[in-house]
């Protein structure tokens, strides 16, 4: 399936198609014509308290199994989103999601979490 994902400040490729930021926060300092990505979509990054409890500078972050069952319970709130998404993988679309340049483990990050709710919504689909 034609999701890839990637931080927003990877260089970009021909190959991206549609690049979706997913961060909850918007990059700071760039400017709107030094974006990187086509369309911001702040809702699939993780709620602001979850985001918190993973990057704390006062206790330990939250486990990636409690991580990923809160962001999994919050999406729940944007499955037509979602399954409009797996739609335009479903009819050819490739999308890459953008996460923070900060996240550099793709597999303890919320985008490896959506690419899997986009595919199952693909799945869902055909």
């Amino acid at each position: 399936m034609p999701i890839r994902t990637k931080r927003w400040n990877d260089p970009i490729e021909p190959d991206d198609g549609f690049r979706l930021l997913i961060t909850r926060y918007r990059p700071r300092g760039v400017s709107k014509q030094n974006e990187t990505w086509n369309e911001w979509r702040p809702e699939l990054g993780p709620p602001r308290q979850l985001h918190a409890a993973v990057y704390t500078q006062t206790s330990s972050p939250v486990p990636w199994e409690q991580y990923r069952r809160h962001y999994l319970q919050e999406q729940k709130k944007n499955a037509q989103l979602i399954a409009s998404l797996g739609q335009r993988v479903a009819a050819g679309e490739t999308i890459t999601l953008l996460c923070s340049s900060a996240c550099v483990r793709e597999s303890r990050c919320h985008r490896s979490i959506l690419r899997e709710l986009i595919e199952k919504a693909v799945d869902e689909g055909s």
